[in-house]
């Protein structure tokens, strides 16, 4: 029988950039340590941020991200939706780019990602302000 977990995190805010959240997220769900196998799933409730994979351990890749982010959706785009500002529109097609959501193997109580591998969230605002996160989670329970 499939047992569920959810909770509501709600993030500070961060500068505009690529933020490592692991341990923001696991803090917030100790009841995965109840949880033999299953998935966690991570959704942010906003439209000009994301969430994405990757390495966690040089801090060089958050800053090449942040600039290959910037290359994909210049600001000096003609768009059309500009009355929230310069950066808007940029950070609701980078959203979409990277995604709303990431979805992570539970085994052992734990989130089974690879060593170097980390969740951050993408913040493609200058001045984003608090992010929500929904975190779900399902499985088998030890």
């Amino acid at each position: 029988m499939l047992e569920y977990h959810q909770t509501c995190v709600s993030l500070s805010p961060r500068s505009r950039g690529f933020h490592l959240i692991t341990a923001e997220i696991l803090e917030a769900i100790p009841e995965i340590e109840r949880f033999e196998v299953g998935l966690c799933h991570v959704f942010i409730q906003h439209t000009s941020a994301g969430l994405t994979i990757n390495e966690n351990a040089d801090p060089d890749v958050r800053i090449d991200m942040e600039t290959a982010a910037n290359q994909l959706c210049p600001e000096v785009s003609p768009f059309v939706h500009t009355c929230e500002g310069p950066d808007d529109m940029p950070a609701h097609v980078k959203a979409s780019l990277f995604g709303a959501s990431v979805t992570v193997p539970i085994r052992f109580g734990r989130l089974k990602m690879g060593v170097w591998q980390g969740i951050y969230l993408c913040e493609h605002r200058n001045s984003g302000g608090s992010r929500q996160l929904v975190i779900t989670l399902q499985g088998k329970l030890k």
